[in-house]
């Protein structure tokens, strides 16, 4: 019989008061394949995904990531392209990916993944293959627990949606051949049609869109309202203020590569996620990384984020089970 414990005494970095996020399911013996202890794992996997949203599975044997692939493919949903990109990754085999390619020195914030759109996955793993010696952490944070200590103001007023503006240009972002996975203007239009999306073709063959996306969303099983949505990523608070500043200069704030309003199309305040970004910091739970851990994460129920580092690392990420409110 596959042995496992659940780790009581798990050494957190830092976490709120009366957190638990992860579960951690520890291997007794440091032999054990994580494949072969798929089957022992699962249910429990399955139980504390549920109510906890995060688990990490530590201590168990992972000789490459095809095994991780396979792992992650054994729950039973299709391992998802990652379509509609925000941010830079490179497809490392079928389904897998490499995390977010942020220059290593950048922070990257608490953000539930896709939350910017209106389809998203509900399972998301990450695999350290090589944990960096300093530094380069995955925070996660419980988006039920986000929702509740954010101000009753702020919550309500993000309940009525958002509107997030891109504007995609390889001097400035990503450009929307590779947001789109396609050089047709045809393909781009069927997207965006069905997806919500609005769009508009500019000069030099650049592109805006527009989409009408949530806030706060109601979670499909457990019924529990959580805080979803990227607005702190998308606001152009977010930049460096010599790079905001910059920008504005350049291109003005309707061109700004990304941006996000109130779904009216008015201007979001930058005190507003001030705050916002304040209650995030309140309930991160940090952990380091250890070669070989598997993290396993409700999308809905738990954000994830990146800190600088240095040295190398390399941790890869596959996502399943889409879901849309479309």
């Amino acid at each position: 019989m596959i042995a496992d414990q659940v780790v009581n005494n798990f050494q957190r970095l830092r976490a709120p008061t009366g957190s638990i996020l992860p579960i951690v399911l520890q291997a007794e013996c440091p032999s054990i394949l994580l494949t072969d202890a798929w089957s022992a794992l699962q249910p429990k996997i399955e139980r504390h995904l549920h109510s906890v949203g995060g688990v990490l599975l530590r201590d168990y044997v992972v000789p490459a990531v095809d095994d991780f692939q396979r792992f992650a493919a054994a729950f039973g949903d299709p391992l998802l392209r990652y379509e509609f990109a925000s941010t830079p990754r490179s497809a490392v085999s079928n389904g897998i990916y490499t995390s977010t390619e942020y220059p290593a020195h950048q922070h990257i914030p608490l953000h539930n993944e896709q939350a910017y759109t209106r389809e998203w996955p509900m399972r998301i793993w990450f695999h350290c293959v090589t944990a960096s010696p300093v530094g380069g952490e995955t925070p996660i944070a419980d988006s039920r627990a986000i929702y509740r200590r954010m101000p009753t103001a702020i919550r309500e007023r993000f309940a009525q949606g958002l509107l997030y503006v891109r504007n995609y240009s390889s001097d400035f972002d990503l450009p929307w051949q590779e947001v789109f996975g396609s050089e047709r203007h045809e393909d781009v239009e069927a997207f965006c049609r069905r997806s919500g999306i609005e769009w508009r073709w500019l000069d030099d063959d650049a592109l805006n869109t527009r989409q009408r996306c949530q806030g706060v969303e109601r979670h499909p099983l457990s019924g529990e309202m959580v805080w979803f949505n990227q607005a702190h990523l998308f606001h152009a608070s977010n930049l460096m203020p010599e790079v905001r500043a910059s920008l504005l200069e350049l291109v003005g704030e309707d061109l700004l590569p990304r941006n996000v309003c109130w779904a009216d199309g008015s201007r979001i305040e930058d005190a507003i996620l001030e705050q916002v970004r304040a209650v995030l910091e309140e309930e991160t739970v940090s952990f380091a990384w250890q070669p070989g851990d598997v993290l396993m994460l409700d999308n809905m129920l738990v954000a994830h984020a990146r800190t600088p580092f240095s040295g190398p690392r390399k941790v890869v990420v596959a996502m399943a089970r889409s879901y849309t409110n479309l």
